[in-house]
């Protein structure tokens, strides 16, 4: 059987041997009666991480987001979101759904969307209009290329929702990528949102779960809207262990999977067939376009032993985790120069 090298998301990385014994020797209770020490112990560390008074457990970024979503929002409002974000792009049209309300798709570049067009967006008060009670922004940005939303265009729309009465929800699924490339504490950044969440199951390399935080009102509802949506844990220590884990051992290597994302970026943009921005290289996520048919050139790396990911014709997207090593970038470009 052949042994893949497999770029198509980090969110494929196996738990390494000492992860999984973390696991197996966990201490646990009934999440649900709020015992499970395991799972309070990482709530806990959430807390200190991010400054906020509370903080809840998940089993996915997905449901994290729409918990904000639902716990910010009242039905026939309506959010403000970058178009090509998480949110709107991968989340099953969640909002509508789960909390009753519409997005606002604006476009941004990188991901960053303009605090002046956002601004513009925000719906008047009038009749005919749904009311605007909450943005969303993404950082990293997954499919503007993992890029780092900059720190001073937060502070901007921070102050603008503070201003215009607004919640603001940090979707950041891969928010440690972007406290490690740029030096900005993770805290720092929870400082200018209302919530935020991140995922323990992409870069950090457990095998499931996030977490989402909060004021302790705003955590209340989250946990009763979790039970709703069948997100009651029990014995959940066992997955909160990975996540732990992952936290106190996955985070300052995350620089490595950056190192090897741009080094990939660099070779590939030497071919002929590849249309490659180096600067939206910033963290583990590289998104290019080909002059070939996309799907055709992943169809076969696969049969050389490599797995990417094609969006449409002539996009492309190579991913690096803690799965994939050095020496292991050097034969995927190999293999990308032997097509």
């Amino acid at each position: 059987m052949m042994k893949y090298i497999d770029l198509r998301s980090d969110t494929v990385t196996k738990p390494s041997k000492a992860m999984r014994e973390a696991i197996a020797s966990a201490e646990v209770g009934d999440d649900v009666w709020g015992d499970d020490p395991t799972v309070n112990k990482l709530q806990e560390k959430c807390r200190e991480l991010t400054g906020k008074p509370a903080a809840l457990f998940v089993t996915s970024g997905c449901m994290a987001n729409q918990l904000a979503i639902k716990c910010h929002t009242n039905p026939a409002e309506e959010i403000i979101a970058e178009w090509d974000s998480h949110i709107i792009k991968y989340e099953v049209a969640g909002p509508s759904f789960i909390s009753g309300v519409q997005v606002m798709p604006l476009k941004g570049i990188r991901g960053v969307m303009d605090v002046n067009e956002v601004e513009g967006h925000i719906r008047p008060d009038w009749y005919h209009y749904p009311k605007t009670s909450l943005i969303c922004i993404e950082n990293t940005h997954n499919r503007a290329g993992g890029t780092i939303y900059p720190l001073d265009e937060i502070k901007k729309i921070s102050n603008l929702a503070k201003e215009r009465n607004l919640n603001l929800h940090l979707d950041g699924a891969r928010i440690f990528n972007a406290s490690v490339e740029t030096g900005i504490s993770i805290k720092e950044y929870s400082s200018l949102v209302d919530s935020i969440s991140f995922c323990f199951s992409k870069g950090l390399g457990a095998p499931i779960g996030s977490i989402l935080c909060g004021d302790v009102d705003f955590i209340t509802k989250a946990h009763k809207f979790r039970k709703i949506l069948g997100g009651g844990m029990r014995q959940a220590g066992i997955i909160a262990a990975g996540a732990l884990y992952a936290l106190e051992n996955n985070v300052e290597r995350l620089k490595e999977d950056h190192k090897n994302a741009r080094h990939f970026a660099e070779e590939i943009s030497k071919l002929p067939y590849v249309e490659i921005d180096l600067d939206s290289v910033q963290t583990n996520i590289v998104i290019f376009k080909t002059k070939n048919n996309a799907s055709v050139i992943r169809e076969n790396l696969e049969k050389k032993g490599l797995l990417v990911t094609n969006d449409g014709v002539d996009k492309m997207r190579a991913v690096f985790h803690l799965d994939i090593n050095s020496d292991q970038t050097e034969q995927a470009i190999e293999m990308f120069e032997s097509i």
